[in-house]
């Protein structure tokens, strides 16, 4: 396991190559972006780094990839949609889904989906749409926050892919189930599996990029690597960027 260092800025870190490593097809540049679960701040920093990084070596076609759990615990999840909606229409942008949209999209259509998703850090993200009454009962907080959600965020929602494969490497959330080709696995394993997938020491048929199960750095395997790093409690928010052999980490 390759353990790679981050500087607390908003700059492109250290530089690896490794001719066991796999590659991104030529002319292409892939920045693909770990949790940010309602850390406005974090993402608007980070988008302004990929935008110097992207100005400082012009050339590849450059996509950035969003690994979900875009919303909850942190407190600014519907500004976070908004940026992520905007982003998608000046950038070539993939959003891919994560279990927290999918309770969230679940909970717009059922209270006892809500109720769940409360628990789960769907608090914050209610808040940061409505502002209710202190004391107001569930059932009317959930109505409230039902007519508050903009339709362009329920579409959004609705659109996330589960997954993104670019030459040797493919996006996910959560991650792949062991022995299932990439074609036949299913979208709630791709944003929810954790253990199993975590203990797999082989090769998945591409080396998976995801986020799901936050860590303190990167993670780095020979067959996967994680970019959660925890934003919304750690204040760090994290970036691969992945150019031919290459691979390098920006960080707010």
């Amino acid at each position: 396991m390759t353990m790679l260092k981050l500087r607390p800025n908003s700059t492109v870190t250290e530089h690896y190559r490794d001719p066991a490593i796999p590659l991104v097809p030529d002319h292409m540049r892939i920045y693909a972006v770990g949790d940010i679960h309602g850390r406005l701040d974090l993402l608007t920093a980070l988008q302004a780094a990929i935008d110097e990084d992207m100005a400082a070596n012009p050339g590849p076609d450059c996509i950035e990839v969003y690994l979900g759990d875009y919303v909850d615990r942190g407190a600014q999840s519907s500004g976070v949609l908004d940026a992520l909606i905007k982003r998608r229409q000046d950038h070539k942008a993939i959003c891919i889904s994560g279990n927290h949209e999918a309770v969230m999209l679940e909970s717009l259509l059922s209270q006892e989906a809500f109720s769940r998703w409360l628990r789960m850090g769907g608090l914050e993200t209610v808040y940061s749409y409505v502002r209710p009454a202190p004391g107001v009962d569930e059932s009317r907080l959930w109505n409230e926050w039902r007519a508050a959600v903009p339709t362009q965020h329920i579409s959004f929602l609705r659109m996330l892919s589960s997954h993104f494969v670019c030459g040797d490497y493919a996006f996910v959330h959560a991650g792949l189930r062991p022995g299932i080709p990439l074609e036949e696995q299913t979208r709630e394993d791709m944003m929810w599996i954790r253990r199993e997938f975590l203990d797999h020491p082989d090769w998945f048929g591409h080396c998976i990029v995801h986020g799901h199960t936050p860590m303190k750095d990167p993670e780095v395997l020979s067959n996967r690597i994680n970019i959660d790093t925890g934003a919304y409690a750690t204040g760090h928010l994290t970036c691969l960027v992945l150019e031919g052999a290459d691979r390098f980490l920006i960080a707010t």
